[in-house]
């Protein structure tokens, strides 16, 4: 398999030829980070992301076994506000099906976006945080170029919360919507619960998952623009810790 590899100021990229190529090599290296992580410490807390891009590594991650996930705590980085956790488009249910019932590890934390209180529950979750340092952060790069819910207009490189209510970006709507989450935008929830950008890049380390020719733009504009709110990704690029994994369609503007 052909890999080119280069860097954008402290941030390396991987260009694979395809999908596949990307969740066998981005598991792999979350296996033996993690394998490396509970032996050195007995334990190990990481973040994982939804979203269609998401779903081959997370199977592949799944499938792959060599991990001790009874040592593992797991959080997720965002979810709809009143939104059920029975709900398809729900996170929750995302990764309890996709990764929590295959997995079983000590602990996944769930963002409640239902709560009757969401600002308590933000409180409540910002504890967990809190008390556990995260070892790795598994994400993807939105169509706007936003990681987790943190959208153009509401991005903070300098956040001091580590989760927030956000009203959700039009173009970040019609990415739920085009996904096929929702039948339409408009029953898109307008608001979410997200981790900040420095509670996703406070991990000790951060694999970046970014396929598909729907992300080209927000690709190029994170690897190529300025390092700037106007494309949250872009604060990639000053991450030492993190890695970005494309494929050729994602890769296709750069």
């Amino acid at each position: 398999m052909q890999i080119e590899r280069f860097q954008v100021d402290a941030l390396p990229v991987q260009v694979f030829p395809d999908q596949s190529g990307i969740a066998g090599a981005v598991a792999e290296i979350t296996r033996v980070y993690l394998q490396e992580t509970i032996t050195r410490q007995g334990s190990a807390a990481v973040i994982l992301a939804t979203g269609n891009s998401q779903i081959r590594f997370l199977e592949t991650l799944v499938g792959m076994g060599g991990i001790d996930w009874s040592k593992v705590t797991a959080f997720h980085m965002d979810e709809y506000l009143g939104l059920s956790a029975g709900h398809p488009a729900s996170f929750r249910r995302y990764m309890r099906e996709r990764v929590e019932s295959k997995l079983r590890p000590r602990a996944f934390h769930y963002i409640e976006g239902d709560a009757l209180m969401p600002l308590d529950e933000c409180d409540r979750y910002t504890r967990l945080l809190e008390a556990q340092p995260i070892d790795l952060c598994c994400l993807g790069i939105g169509e706007n170029g936003h990681l987790a819910f943190n959208d153009p207009p509401v991005a903070d490189f300098n956040d001091r919360r580590k989760i927030k209510i956000v009203q959700l970006d039009p173009a970040c709507r019609q990415q739920q919507a085009g996904e096929g989450h929702f039948p339409s935008v408009e029953a898109v929830p307008p608001y979410a619960i997200t981790l900040t950008i420095p509670a996703l890049c406070s991990a000790k380390k951060m694999l970046c998952v970014a396929p598909e020719k729907r992300k080209a733009k927000a690709v190029h504009d994170a690897l190529r623009g300025p390092v700037s709110t106007a494309c949250p990704a872009s604060i990639l690029r000053q991450q030492s810790h993190a890695m970005l994994f494309l494929d050729r369609d994602s890769a296709a503007l750069l």
